[in-house]
């Protein structure tokens, strides 16, 4: 009987290890959870930091005072740091030429830092948003022309991020399909009826 007792704690002992394991393991497997892009959320800080650093990097050769960094996830799945100040318009530029730049470098470096490409994009004071509903209101507005009218509607020249948002503005409309065209800086969208 004595031994019968003995071994009773050492069955629960046995019985209960597994089950932590478990947890353990579900505990792990929560903190290696991923994006849409295959980068956690440790990974997804590591960027964040990245970025703000290039930027504070790059901004010391301007003069724009104190500035604050914003970091919010987009629709796509993307990081969007938003810079604001009190006088950033020289980081926008003509028809945001040197934002455009700047997204550029940020990028190059985010991608040399991770070994991959991750979707960064960098706005300043909510410039890139205003510009994406201009956009997405002359997709639509160019898709309704293309239904309309029964033949394609060609779009001015953009640059990739400018595109990439005429498309996702795009796929779900019923009755077009866009595309792609041209070489370097003509490239553009052409919406096309179905």
């Amino acid at each position: 009987m004595a031994e019968d007792v003995n071994e009773q704690p050492e069955q629960d002992a046995v019985e209960e290890a597994p089950e932590a394991a478990v947890e353990e393991a579900a505990e792990d497997v929560a903190e290696e959870e991923t994006n849409e892009y295959g980068v956690t959320d440790e990974e997804l800080d590591h960027i964040a930091d990245t970025v703000i650093a290039a930027l504070e990097d790059i901004l010391k050769y301007f003069d724009v005072g104190e500035v604050t960094y914003d970091e919010y996830d987009g629709d796509e799945g993307e990081l969007i740091i938003d810079v604001t100040g009190d006088d950033l318009a020289v980081l926008i530029g003509r028809h945001g030429k040197t934002l455009d730049a700047l997204q550029f470098l940020i990028s190059t470096i985010v991608a040399r830092s991770l070994g991959k490409r991750y979707p960064v994009v960098v706005d300043v004071e909510g410039y890139k948003g205003r510009q994406r509903e201009k956009l997405e209101n002359l997709a639509e507005s160019a898709a309704s022309r293309a239904v309309s009218q029964n033949r394609p509607v060609k779009l001015r020249p953009m640059t990739p991020y400018e595109r990439r948002i005429v498309h996702i503005a795009l796929r779900d409309y019923d009755g077009v399909d866009t595309q792609s065209e041209g070489e370097g800086a003509a490239r553009h969208v052409v919406v096309r009826p179905l």
